[in-house]
């Protein structure tokens, strides 16, 4: 889904199917403060350990994943969300087929 400025409504969900042993992605906004991109794997993918310059938001959409930040793992499930501050290690594993929206902020947000 391209950047414009008019009001788009999209189908978190339908942005894509489960591919069988793969991660699937789409950006659905990109600016200079951040990004906004839609994932989707089958189980037992994951995103080996990496960190960011940047606060990252992941909220799950369906199913499981664990995602392990400093060494430490949380599982989430449909619904649920969690930060990844800037500048810690983190890794994610699909217990089973999920997707998810990460936003990046890659600016401080303003009081």
């Amino acid at each position: 889904m391209p950047t414009t400025s008019h009001p788009q409504k999209v189908s978190l969900l339908e942005l894509a199917t489960y591919q069988p042993d793969a991660i699937v992605s789409r950006q659905i906004v990109k600016t200079e403060t951040g990004s906004v991109t839609f994932f989707a794997f089958d189980a037992g993918q994951e995103l080996s350990e990496h960190s960011a310059p940047f606060d990252a938001l992941v909220h799950v959409l369906e199913g499981q994943v664990e995602i392990r930040i400093s060494g430490q793992p949380y599982l989430l499930q449909a619904g649920e969300a969690i930060l990844m501050p800037a500048g810690q290690p983190h890794a994610v594993r699909a217990i089973q087929p999920f997707k998810m929206v990460l936003t990046m902020l890659r600016a401080e947000m303003s009081s």
